[in-house]
């Protein structure tokens, strides 16, 4: 059984919501062989402006699940974000369970529930076209520039300090992330 970690930001986790989210998440357990070691974070937000946001992350040996969606019901979101999440493991059962497979996880599989895939949906994952980049030394600034220069989503160079390869992106809100590579 799915472990959970509920909490609440500009909202009191009440019973009832608490029950509610266990209640939805755990129709997700029927597309895994075990979940005894998971557990499901979710974060439950209410903005100024009254609409709720909830966002859930089941980090699993091989992957990590995660949605959010906002609406102006709390208990709307979690319908929503369920069905995000159903929907995603139905779409991407056959490739995670040949990849868990290969890499040795054959404790991790999707159950058959998930039965739902095309072939032509494993086919999404076909690489099209391959692109060489040679890395320039900058900071992230000038990353970011060049980013938004060329209209890219994503900039990827060599840090002038560190050496290290990094990755600039935008995000969803408009501001800008950075991805800093390291060496395990």
């Amino acid at each position: 059984m799915l472990k959970y970690n509920i909490r609440g930001e500009n909202i009191e986790v009440t019973a009832a919501i608490r029950e509610y989210v266990q209640k939805k998440l755990n129709k997700l357990e029927k597309y895994f062989e075990d979940t005894s070691n998971s557990t499901a974070h979710v974060n439950l937000k209410v903005y100024s402006d009254k609409t709720s946001k909830v966002e859930v992350t089941i980090p699993l040996p091989y992957l990590v699940l995660r949605a959010e969606e906002t609406s102006p019901d709390m208990y709307a979101s979690v319908d929503l974000v369920t069905d995000k999440l159903e929907r995603q493991i139905r779409k991407y059962k056959t490739k995670i369970n040949r990849k868990s497979r290969e890499k040795g996880f054959k404790e991790f599989q999707f159950t058959d529930a998930a039965d739902n895939n095309t072939d032509n949906e494993d086919k999404k994952f076909d690489i099209v076209r391959t692109k060489r980049v040679s890395l320039k030394p900058m900071d992230s600034e000038e990353a970011v520039l060049q980013m938004d220069m060329l209209g890219h989503n994503f900039f990827i160079y060599e840090d002038a300090e560190t050496s290290g390869i990094d990755i600039v992106y935008r995000r969803k809100d408009g501001r800008y992330g950075l991805i800093e590579a390291s060496e395990n």
